[in-house]
């Protein structure tokens, strides 16, 4: 796990694409599969993801197991890519959270794309997609 990441051209995997690509019933699951297992394609994601993904999969289906599981796919995806907030991306979420009506967390994707002009890729349609910060699993593969 880095402090920060290097690679231009990367696609930020946020929460909702991880989950996805192990929902059967979520719209977005095979593009979102495909996403999450390309390795031809450079993956991102920040330290926060480990924390939705784990609380999604605990809350979702009741399994711990599955969520360190998918947790630990996260990690090692995106190991050359995996950000750590820092007081600079704090100061920026906290700007793009007020300037586009977004919660902290999806700032914070916001703001980590921005930073290493990353594509942030999302399956949140109404808070992300829809205001053109990211493209959906289907647009990116």
């Amino acid at each position: 796990m880095r402090d920060a990441a290097t690679t231009e051209g990367a696609l930020l995997l946020d929460a909702g694409v991880w989950i996805a690509s192990r929902d059967p019933d979520d719209r977005h699951q095979a593009p979102a599969l495909e996403l999450t297992f390309d390795t031809k394609q450079t993956a991102a994601t920040l330290d926060l993801t480990l924390y939705e993904v784990a609380n999604a999969v605990v809350r979702r289906w009741s399994d711990p197991r599955a969520a360190a599981k998918l947790c630990r796919s996260v990690e090692l995806r995106c190991k050359e890519n995996f950000v750590r907030v820092d007081s600079g991306l704090i100061e920026a979420t906290g700007e793009l959270a007020v300037e586009h009506g977004l919660t902290g967390y999806d700032a914070a994707y916001v703001a980590v794309a921005r930073r290493y002009g990353w594509q942030l890729v999302s399956t949140d349609l109404a808070d992300l997609v829809s205001k053109g910060l990211a493209i959906t699993p289907d647009a990116a593969v």
